[in-house]
């Protein structure tokens, strides 16, 4: 089996909150024909059965578009749904351990905020880190703020693909212009948007034309 590989240029990180089911998979498909890269099925307030159910359904879509699909948090999850991975906070399960649990062909993702983080997350196994919040987001997820500064530090310091992530649009990019990243992993600028796939084919273009972006196959 071959690891499928963690292009994080383009990381729709999902939010169904306000969306009945039906118009949520219909934005999580209409993104992928936009071009996302790599996408991620967060669910903080549904029960195991429930977040079970709805994986199974957004990995079918993910499968069509070849876009590979990891789980926020949820190991069990990952694995019981045949999703690609998972990504794991500083609160979750230890990288290692998601390691030791999924096997090693399965993505497994951190989020890191300081450089000793992320140094840790990639000697334990990490295929590449979430590095954030670069702005403030709407999401239900508590968020400290990360300067540049550090962001760029945590590239440098690191031989595993980063993205920037935290309250990133197209109109605010300019703000990692000279950040040696990967990519960038958003979610109302892309799910929330009246065009999810013209969101983010904009939103592409505009990852793609950073000067300092750091492509890694």
């Amino acid at each position: 089996m071959e690891k499928p590989t963690a292009d994080v240029t383009l990381y729709l990180v999902t939010d169904s909150t306000g969306f009945l089911e039906e118009d949520f998979l219909a934005r999580v498909e209409k993104a992928c024909r936009g071009g996302i890269t790599l996408l991620q099925l967060r669910e903080k307030e549904r029960s195991g059965r429930e977040y079970f159910r709805l994986a199974l359904k957004v990995k079918e879509i993910a499968n069509r578009y070849h876009i590979p699909l990891l789980i926020d948090d949820r190991v069990d999850i990952a694995f019981a749904a045949g999703a690609d991975g998972v990504h794991v906070g500083q609160s979750d399960l230890p990288v290692k351990e998601a390691r030791r649990l999924l096997g090693p062909h399965k993505i497994i993702g951190a989020t890191a905020k300081t450089v000793p983080q992320a140094l840790e997350a990639q000697e334990q196994g990490a295929d590449y880190l979430g590095v954030g919040a670069i702005f403030p987001t709407t999401t239900k997820v508590v968020t400290i703020l990360t300067p540049v500064e550090t962001l760029n530090q945590i590239c440098r310091a690191v031989s595993i693909p980063v993205a920037a992530i935290g309250g990133l649009n197209a109109q605010n990019l300019s703000i990692l212009q000279n950040s040696p990243i990967s990519g960038v992993s958003v979610v109302s600028a892309i799910i929330k948007q009246e065009d999810p796939e013209k969101a983010a084919r904009e939103l592409k273009k505009a990852v793609l034309s950073l000067p300092e972006r750091r492509h890694m196959p």
